[in-house]
Parts: structure tokens; C-alpha cells; sequence
């Protein structure tokens, strides 16, 4: 088997404008947000007074986006929620569409979450220029000192650069991760498989043998500790793993010295996937708060709170 690391499949491209690819990303991303704009729709029509479940966990999702957009850049700046919210639910999202097995992450691709980081630097950029005007934003480089110019231009450009480079390489560097263990377990498994085989069917009935002893094993002891202390039962699914892994095995092995199965990846069987969960689910997550939240700080900080005076204007 192939490691494949590569970047998105193009799927076709578009003949105009010297070519546009129609890549997974643009797949993925699309699909995201119909599924954004479709639940937009469905959850905001026939609000009730009295609200369902439902509408109680919207609005409940909604109030703590505006608690939280509050806190972190100030009541004046509750316009920006709709804007971070969809940030949110993009990359939520579309970390989470990867969990299909058919459609990539569109976070796993620069290209998707560049195009959000440098939203938000056009954002600030924009809020700088209305606050200060073009020549007080253009003057702000050169401050402290003319010499630091070269510096805060840097900056200004690593920002979304950063931004973007930190939630691309989480998501993508957990697929490649989980790809590699994926590859490496199944070339165990042909390995160990080929070993139980070549023995003919002995070493195959032998481990089918023993497993199904641990499992029995397994079973009465645990309606035997079922009220003891959890160290004890704890224990007890020792025999679980043990014969289960030596029950699938012997099987397999079995298979493979028959000639009727082969090159089952019996050793890849649920790991991989407990890593996909956690790369996609919980990092997805936490990628996608972190970018929120630096999107926050940052466009918070290019609109600072009014004077009272301008206030009370």
C-alpha cells in the first residue's frame, strides 16, 4: 500500500480564465456552507414564544456567541457576532465533513483558512484606515522609529500567515499522521498474518483456540467481579483484549493458509479511527476556537471603545 500525502484531488477543472480546478477543498467547502445557509434557514423560521427543544438550543448557541464576542471585544463591537460565528461554524464544520471517509477537510487545505485569515487582516486593516485614515495607518509603520518599518510591515503580513498556518497544520498534520500508523499497521498485519500461514493451519487453530478460551475466561469473570472494586474488573478486560486480539488473529490466519482471504488489515482494525475522531472532532474544535478567538482579539483591538464624548454624540 501507498502513502498518499498529496495535496487535494482535482476533480475537473472549469475552461475559463486559463483554468479553474474543481479540487475536494472546493467540494468540501461548498458543501459546508449549503449545509450552513440550509440549517440557517430551518432553525430561524417559526420561532415561537413558547420555544421547543430545538429553538431553545439555538438560542442558547446564539446568546453565548454574542456573550462571548462581548467579552472578548467589548458590547460595541456585538455587530462583528454574525461574522465570528460563521468563522466558527466553517471551520467546525469543516474539519468535521473529513469524518465521512469520501470528502476531505477543507481545513486540511492552506488555501481555505488563508483565505479567512486574510479576511480578517483586510477587516483590520479597513477598521485602522477608518479610524486613523490612510496617512495616520500608512504612519503607524513607522512608529516607534522609522528604522522598525521593515519589522512592523513582517508583521503585519505574519499575522494571517501565522494565523492560517496554525489551524492548516494541526488538521492536516493529524490526517498524515493517521495515514502513516494506518500504513504501518496494515504492513504489520501482512506480516504477522504471513507467519500464522506459513505454518500451515496449526499456528491458526492454536491462537483461534486460545482466544476463544480468554474470551470465555473474560465472560465469567466478569459476571464474577460485577460487584467488586473496579481494579478487579479493571483486570478482568485483560482476557477481553488479549483473546479478542488472539481470536482475530487465528482467524484471519486461518483465512489466509486457506487462500481464501488475504492481505486483511487485521491489526488496523479501530485504531486509526480513534485517531481520526480525535484529529477531527477534538483538535478540529479546539483549531477552530483558537482561530475565533484570535480573530476576536485581533479585530477587537483595531476597534477599540468609543470616547464619551464621541459616544454621547
Amino acid at each position: 500500500m501507498e502513502l498518499n500525502v498529496t495535496g487535494a484531488f482535482i476533480y475537473f477543472t472549469i475552461p475559463i480564465f486559463g483554468g479553474i480546478p474543481i479540487t475536494q477543498t472546493t467540494v468540501s467547502s461548498f458543501l459546508v456552507t449549503l449545509i450552513l445557509i440550509i440549517a440557517s434557514i430551518r432553525l430561524g423560521k417559526n420561532l415561537k414564544k413558547r420555544p421547543g427543544g430545538v429553538q431553545v438550543l439555538v438560542e442558547k448557541g446564539v446568546s453565548m456567541l454574542y456573550g462571548m464576542v462581548a467579552d472578548s471585544m467589548g458590547e460595541h463591537n456585538l455587530h462583528w457576532a454574525p461574522f465570528i460565528g460563521t468563522i466558527f461554524l466553517s471551520s467546525i464544520c469543516g474539519s468535521f465533513i473529513g469524518l465521512t471517509g469520501f470528502l476531505r477537510s477543507s481545513t486540511a487545505d492552506l488555501s481555505c483558512v488563508m483565505v479567512w485569515a486574510l479576511m480578517v487582516s483586510v477587516i483590520i486593516w479597513y477598521n485602522n484606515i477608518s479610524r486613523d485614515g490612510l496617512g495616520g495607518w500608512l504612519k503607524g509603520f513607522t512608529e516607534p522609529i522609522v528604522v522598525m518599518t521593515p519589522m512592523n510591515i513582517i508583521g503585519e503580513i505574519a499575522q494571517p500567515v501565522s494565523m492560517a498556518f496554525r489551524h492548516f497544520g494541526n488538521v492536516a498534520g493529524g490526517g498524515v499522521i493517521t495515514s502513516i500508523l494506518y500504513v504501518a499497521l496494515s504492513g504489520a498485519s501482512a506480516m504477522v498474518l504471513r507467519l500464522v500461514a506459513a505454518n500451515g493451519y496449526l499456528m491458526g487453530a492454536v491462537l483461534l483456540a486460545v482466544g476463544i478460551a480468554l474470551l470465555l475466561l473474560w465472560k465469567r469473570n466478569s459476571r464474577y467481579n460485577a460487584g467488586k472494586e473496579k481494579k478487579e474488573r479493571k483486570g478482568a478486560k485483560r482476557y477481553l483484549i488479549l483473546g479478542g486480539a488472539c481470536a482475530m488473529i487465528g482467524f484471519f490466519g486461518l483465512l489466509q493458509a486457506a487462500g481464501v482471504l488475504s492481505g486483511v488489515p487485521v491489526l488496523a482494525f479501530g485504531i486509526p479511527a480513534v485517531l481520526s475522531c480525535y484529529f477531527d472532532l477534538f483538535s478540529g474544535f479546539v483549531q477552530a476556537y483558537v482561530f475565533t478567538l484570535l480573530s476576536m482579539v485581533y479585530i477587537g483591538n483595531s476597534c477599540p471603545a468609543p470616547a464619551k464624548g464621541e459616544a454621547a454624540q
